[in-house]
């Protein structure tokens, strides 16, 4: 059934039937998509994690650099996943770790370090170790670099209050629908607390709960909670915990219930199949990851396992496999003039290479 609907969604394009809401630059076509899910029920989005640097278990590029960013544009996917720290002095900055070791040529916690300082650092390819020309990048960067071409996801590694000044930032560029901030939500309290701090940013920009499945299992708090910030996606983790088995079911984050609130209220399901260091594969997805995916070569027991299951959203390390085997088994529909849209995104810009 996703193939006939992709098929023919992709019919209608071609023949110029379909036009109500696809017009418009790449980003427009990726917001509609985003704000309408039961719209787009047959299609399922792609988030690049932490920029998009990985392809078949190897680094292409540093994690969370613009090379990477650049690398996701020009495949397709319409969503990347950055994180948010601050420097010494202040400024907002990407980058993961709290640590400056794993992922540059410096050492040390990146909050010693004023953004001066920082600019002296290199971001490295993981796995391979190859230093690059890339610096680590200032939010302003990130958002410059994605402006009109991608929808960001900016995973907050400071205190919720900190996402205030990451909207002003991104409504000053005019950029606010463009960038999606979230939290983790687990009670009532939680929910109040988060949307007094959000009432304070205004309105405007995009806000997405995440819901845990070892702190919620309620389809009624899942719908609570997205009504409080009218989301247009709730990002779901099912634990793997200490099981061996994969998940057969999803869990309660991926029942009847929850998939019902989500039609009713107009939202995406939202999954994580991404790796977690140092922890066993599909951590956050029932053990149904990236590594089952691409390295194990079942992209349907992870990709196929979670469209079949509501999720019209996906976030991994491997967007370049995931919209491929998706786009291959009737899981994606075709954008309008994607191939023109995307290079369009991608000007005359170069992706930089590693250097030694």
């Amino acid at each position: 059934m996703r193939t006939v609907l992709a098929g023919a969604a992709s019919l209608l394009l071609t023949l110029g039937i379909v036009t109500a809401g696809h017009a418009g630059s790449r980003v427009e076509q990726i917001l509609e998509r985003y704000e309408n899910a039961n719209r787009w029920r047959d299609h399922v989005m792609v988030v690049a994690h932490r920029g998009g640097g990985l392809e078949a278990g190897k680094a292409r590029y540093p994690e969370n650099s613009i090379a990477s960013i650049r690398g996701v544009i020009s495949l397709g996917a319409e969503m990347i996943e950055i994180d948010i720290r601050r420097s010494k002095d202040g400024e907002l900055i990407v980058m993961h770790d709290s640590w400056l070791d794993r992922t540059t040529n410096c050492k040390g916690e990146v909050i010693a370090r004023t953004m001066d300082e920082l600019r002296h650092c290199r971001l490295v390819v993981e796995g391979t170790g190859a230093v690059t020309a890339e610096s680590v990048p200032t939010l302003r960067e990130m958002l410059e670099a994605t402006k009109g071409k991608i929808l960001v996801n900016l995973d907050n590694k400071l205190e919720t209050a900190d996402l205030a000044d990451m909207v002003a930032l991104a409504r000053a560029m005019g950029m606010e629908e463009q960038v999606v901030v979230k939290a983790n939500l687990w009670s009532a309290e939680r929910v109040t607390s988060v949307k007094q701090t959000m009432s304070q940013v205004g309105s405007g920009f995009q806000f997405m709960p995440i819901i845990a499945d070892d702190a919620v299992r309620d389809a009624g708090f899942i719908e609570s909670a997205g009504r409080a910030f009218s989301a247009r996606a709730v990002e779901m983790i099912t634990w793997r915990g200490e099981a061996e088995e994969m998940t057969a079911s999803g869990g309660p984050l991926f029942s009847a219930k929850v998939k019902a609130a989500a039609i009713r209220d107009n939202w995406h399901i939202w999954v994580d199949t991404h790796a977690i260091v140092n922890k066993p594969g599909g951590f956050l997805s029932g053990g149904r990851g990236d590594e089952l995916a691409v390295a194990a070569g079942f992209p349907n027991e992870v990709f196929g396992f979670w469209a079949e299951r509501g999720a019209t959203m996906i976030q991994t390390d491997e967007p370049s496999a995931a919209i491929e085997w998706l786009s291959a088994n009737g899981y994606r529909v075709p954008y309008a003039d994607t191939d023109e849209s995307v290079a369009a995104a991608m000007g005359e810009e170069q992706v930089s290479a590693p250097t030694n």
